[in-house]
């Protein structure tokens, strides 16, 4: 078994790296104070063509594969929380699944301007009052004509309010379950379609988390994803790669914490010497390697599965975003310690890792669900 990434991963991320260390790194303080969304971060990363990783190269991608994508998510994540969150939900979420379920109508029309970072994407599923059971869903679609009309609310949608288009859940038919979901394209400007809140947030500030309203939003047959009814389907299809997403966004967190603690260690000297020869320093920071290189190799598994079209992809995506998020948070919180009490000012990074770190054990399935999914894989 050969654990050697090939030379076209380590050159897309090689590069993806020299930007976020020239780029990213100096201004991810300043945009998360400012609460801004750097838009010409994303122009700087569509310039690199990676806006589009795992997206075939007929609609405007790169062709890369998960792997790929997992590196550059990584990437970003180890300078800047809300740029990884921005970018992964953009990809995982807003492109892919117009390439896995879209006609090639759709795919030119939508997918194209989102792979090569003329627009953003967005995803909308959750609601307020649906939390961890995603299918319990109030926002509805009813067929009028050649029309469907869509009336609801969505709730912490990553991008809202910077998106050129957002994948839209609804119901299609009441009390139809599962059954009655289906997924429409719908475009921001359509009439009808509002922001109503973009949050303050704990952490990931620079990264826009929203509430939309959609007021008998109207939206021609075609921007429907699929057929009626198979808008559940695609979100468990969707979820299983947007987890490998945020598993490697959370390596990103770990690695970009330990280093500024690692260097920190090297750097700070009490009574006479570098604290990282401390013990209890050097312990830590050897924990927290091992740590992250545990969550890095069970990610990067999970790619491949997903690459490879494996049947145990729910299982591994799980884990890997189980483990990888829980070892963020970890990770993270010790580096703040080690910084001591510049590890809680703003002036040094850790604290926005911690703070980045924490929404990774929430979104896209807290690990408690990670937690009930796996056990069904179990078949407990």
């Amino acid at each position: 078994m050969d654990f050697t990434l090939p030379e076209e991963h380590r050159m897309i991320r090689d590069s993806v790296r020299e930007f976020c260390d020239a780029e990213v790194a100096p201004i991810a303080q300043e945009i998360e104070d400012e609460h801004r969304f750097p838009a010409e971060v994303f122009d700087r990363l569509a310039e690199l063509d990676v806006m589009g990783v795992p997206i075939d190269e007929k609609w405007g991608g790169l062709g890369g594969d998960q792997l790929m994508y997992a590196l550059v998510t990584e990437e970003l994540g180890r300078v800047s929380g809300a740029v990884g969150l921005s970018y992964a939900a953009h990809v995982s979420l807003g492109a892919k699944p117009i390439e896995l379920f879209g006609t090639d109508e759709q795919r030119e029309q939508w997918l194209r301007p989102l792979a090569t970072g003329e627009h953003l994407g967005a995803w909308a599923l959750t609601e307020p009052g649906s939390g961890s059971d995603a299918s319990d869903m109030d926002t509805t679609a009813r067929k009028e004509g050649d029309e469907w009309v869509l009336n609801g609310t969505k709730q912490f949608i990553t991008n809202a309010n910077v998106a050129g288009s957002v994948l839209v859940k609804a119901v299609t038919e009441p009390d139809g379950g599962y059954g009655a979901i289906s997924t429409f394209v719908v475009d921001p400007a359509d009439d009808g379609f509002e922001v109503s809140t973009v949050w303050d947030k704990m952490g990931l500030n620079a990264s826009p988390t929203c509430e939309i309203r959609l007021n008998d939003v109207r939206v021609p047959a075609d921007r429907l994803l699929g057929d009626p009814g198979d808008g559940w389907d695609q979100t468990r299809k969707t979820l299983d790669g947007g987890r490998v997403s945020i598993a490697a966004l959370s390596v990103g967190l770990a690695q970009g914490a330990f280093e500024a603690a690692l260097s920190y260690a090297k750097e700070r000297e009490q009574f006479g010497q570098p604290i990282g020869e401390f013990d209890a320093v050097r312990d830590m920071l050897v924990a927290m390697d091992r740590k992250i290189e545990r969550a890095r190799l069970l990610t990067q598994k999970a790619a491949i599965e997903y690459d490879r079209g494996g049947e145990d992809l729910t299982r591994l995506s799980s884990m890997a975003k189980l483990d990888a998020s829980e070892i963020s948070r970890e990770v993270a919180e010790d580096a703040v310690q080690v910084l001591g009490g510049y590890g809680y000012t703003t002036d040094f990074a850790p604290q926005r890792f911690f703070r980045d770190a924490k929404l990774m054990e929430i979104g896209e399935g807290t690990s408690e669900i990670q937690r009930l999914v796996l056990g069904r894989e179990l078949g407990l």
